[in-house]
């Protein structure tokens, strides 16, 4: 089942971000951050176990520009369709919200390449760069994911 993150996901949407940060799939994010951001997030839990096996957020960058970023799927359950899933619901919301330039930071290029994003110059993020990648301990010289984005 495909929802909107509650208070009682946080600490398993933090353990999950972390967990894929500690194998190189993304970068790691606080517990002050994920509850800072919590309504960004859709998760996507099992019907009968409700375990959760997937995340993803949307994140509103500036008045033309969102960013969807922390997406993860369960190893078990890749390939299952789950990912696209999250990142269609989190693309939906941005439409809803007139947000029509969408892009990413990701290592998972080949898959956003699937959904319909197309590689793109960091610099044409400026946006993004002055606001997370300033902070972040890979900026400027070691950052090694591929910017990505989808305009509609």
């Amino acid at each position: 089942m495909l929802r909107k993150a509650r208070i009682g996901d946080v600490r398993t949407i933090h353990r999950l971000i972390n967990l894929s940060s500690g194998r190189g799939e993304m970068l790691p994010r606080s517990l002050m951050d994920i509850y800072g951001s919590l309504r960004d997030f859709f998760i996507y839990q099992d019907d009968d176990s409700e375990e959760i096996l997937g995340i993803c957020a949307m994140s509103i960058v500036w008045e033309n520009l969102a960013e969807i970023r922390s997406l993860y799927v369960d190893e078990t359950h890749r390939k299952e369709g789950l990912g696209r899933k999250l990142v269609e619901a989190c693309i939906s919301e941005a439409i809803t919200l007139q947000l029509f330039r969408i892009f990413t930071l990701t290592y998972k290029h080949e898959f956003f390449r699937r959904v319909g994003f197309k590689d793109v110059d960091r610099a044409t993020l400026p946006e993004k760069i002055w606001s997370d990648c300033f902070r972040c301990s890979k900026y400027p010289d070691f950052c090694d994911e591929v910017a990505m984005i989808l305009e509609l």
